[in-house]
């Protein structure tokens, strides 16, 4: 209830919200930069400072995508439908997420290539939609459901695994939480993100949107998200195969 309480206010609220949501992004991370974290050595408060405002977004994230996805009739959840203030809002608190986290990967680790093009292919997508054709955000939040789902969970295995080397505790939590975490990612982003991106994708190229979404912002919205779901799922398949190769080691240590 609490969180419908939270979705109705928002639906109502005509005011951008993007100016707060930023500024409590940066909030958080100067709490965890110069407080939380302050102990911890430079390129570990670095990772954590990043985890701790992706733990803010995600869950939070996916909750108000999934409610401004069910706050609409059927008939009104379209890919090209008109953006809702509803969605309009959520779209806004994760425009200020990733231009939060970017800012601290162009500050602090430029070399990050990879991270940094997510972002800024990322912020495309949804500044386009919020704010050039103002259609279609159903199909990101869609998106930004899958993606975010698993957030928590992953959370909490990549700070695991940040400190797994030094702490003992810290390993026996990354060694659990791998294979259940690997699992549920792999559904999420290996069978169910790409069938709705291939929806998404056959709809738009269909030009049944022309008259809203021009054809390149629907191009780059296809290839933007075609190459995130590509590179994630190269991600956990990389996993998966540490994974194995781990324990078959072990297995041939414990023989030997």
């Amino acid at each position: 209830m609490a969180v419908v309480g939270v979705l109705d206010s928002l639906a109502a609220e005509e005011r951008w919200l993007y100016p707060g949501f930023l500024a409590m992004y940066t909030a958080i991370y100067c709490v965890g930069q110069l407080g939380l974290l302050r102990r911890w050595a430079w390129p570990l408060r670095l990772d954590g400072a990043s985890c701790l405002i992706s733990l803010a977004h995600g869950t939070p994230a996916a909750l108000a995508a999934a409610g401004a996805i069910l706050a609409l009739p059927p008939d009104a959840r379209g890919f090209a439908a008109p953006n809702t203030r509803l969605q309009d809002h959520v779209l806004d608190y994760s425009v200020a997420y990733f231009t939060m986290d970017l800012l601290h990967y162009l500050a602090f680790l430029p070399g990050d290539t990879l991270f940094i093009a997510h972002h800024v292919a990322t912020l495309f997508v949804f500044v386009t939609c919020r704010y050039l054709v103002r259609h279609g955000a159903y199909a990101l939040l869609v998106l930004l459901v899958l993606a975010e789902v698993t957030s928590l969970l992953q959370n909490v295995w990549t700070l695991a695994g940040i400190w797994r080397a030094e702490k003992p505790a810290a390993a026996r939590v990354y060694r659990a939480l791998s294979p259940p975490f690997y699992f549920i990612y792999t559904v999420v982003r290996g069978v169910a993100g790409p069938l709705f991106f291939l929806k998404m994708s056959l709809f738009y190229l269909s030009g049944q949107a022309v008259d809203v979404i021009p054809w390149w912002v629907r191009i780059s919205w296809i290839v933007v998200v075609g190459t995130a779901i590509t590179v994630s799922n190269l991600w956990i398949w990389n996993l998966w195969k540490e994974l194995f190769r781990e324990r078959k080691q072990n297995m041939a240590k414990k023989s030997a």
